[in-house]
């Protein structure tokens, strides 16, 4: 039995890096305010990896789109593997060509577009789906703040997130 409602309990695992980088910013803050000589400056230094911490939590947090939702997503050493029910397969992180949100499908999917492969949809609710957000961020040149923005828009379209930039040599 569990003392937290379950809406609290999935609220507190959305946001857990933000309210881990908070704890550590309230302690950082407290040894750099009370304290003198070398506790206070790690106090400081304390304090601003914490607010990093906030930062990059509320990124993660919104990222976030639930659970429970069709297959299973593993990132393992610059692979993203998606397991599901009818469909399922692999993209190295190196050969992706294209990355895309189709918002027409219910849960929203992921579209990883690979040459000479079938694109790979992964539904944003799938298990383990939040880890995508650290393997999305290693493409070169992708916009957080873009993925995040077209993540929380309404409408029902498929939108580019990202290209591979292809060099021309003349």
């Amino acid at each position: 039995m569990s003392l937290l409602r379950p809406e609290v309990a999935a609220l507190l695992r959305r946001f857990r890096e933000s309210l881990t980088g908070a704890a550590v910013t309230a302690l950082g803050l407290w040894w750099a305010l009370r304290s003198f000589g070398i506790l206070a400056w790690i106090g400081w230094i304390l304090a601003a990896f914490g607010v990093a911490l906030i930062v990059a939590g509320l990124q993660r947090a919104r990222f976030r789109r639930g659970r429970g939702g069709p297959g299973v997503v593993q990132v393992d050493e610059g692979q993203i593997a998606y397991f599901g029910p009818l469909t399922g397969g692999l993209a190295a992180l190196t050969e992706i060509a294209e990355l895309s949100l189709d918002r027409r499908a219910h849960p929203h999917h992921w579209v990883i577009r690979q040459p000479g492969q079938s694109d790979l949809s992964i539904p944003v609710t799938a298990e383990g789906a939040d880890a995508l957000f650290d393997a999305f961020a290693a493409l070169p040149g992708l916009s957080t703040r873009r993925l995040l923005s077209e993540l929380d828009a309404g409408d029902d379209r498929r939108v580019v997130i990202w290209r591979k930039a292809i060099l021309q040599l003349h």
